[in-house]
């Protein structure tokens, strides 16, 4: 079992930047993908960037230029830098991590963090 707290949201003006903090405790060594999404009201959750144990990182296209994943293998920490913020990027954002070849809906999930953008 692992859980996942995030940290680090808060409101933001557009052009700003924040940077997200994703801590895992448990069975940390059972990860091999760990992703951030993204909800905002009335839509999907989306996938915003994910990154693997072995360091191999995807992005959203919406995001790719502005938003940066990273890890601290020692710290159990996962992060998303978030730069040159846009209203649309305003969400509910969750941590998640997985197994290989696995779903993410059967991952473990964090319990979420607003992401509020002013125009």
């Amino acid at each position: 079992q692992v859980q996942l707290v995030e940290s680090g949201g808060g409101l933001v003006q557009a052009g700003g930047s924040l940077r997200l903090s994703c801590a895992a405790s448990g069975s940390v060594f059972s990860i091999d993908i760990t992703g951030w999404f993204r909800q905002a009201p009335g839509a999907q959750r989306e996938l915003v960037a994910s990154i693997t144990s072995g360091g191999t990182i995807t992005y959203q296209d919406s995001v790719k230029g502005r938003f940066t994943i990273s890890r601290d293998n020692a710290k159990n920490t996962v992060y998303l830098q978030m730069t040159r913020l846009k209203p649309e990027d305003t969400a509910v954002y969750y941590c998640t991590a997985r197994k290989a070849r696995s779903r993410w809906d059967s991952g473990s999930w964090g319990q979420g963090i607003q992401v509020t953008v002013s125009s």
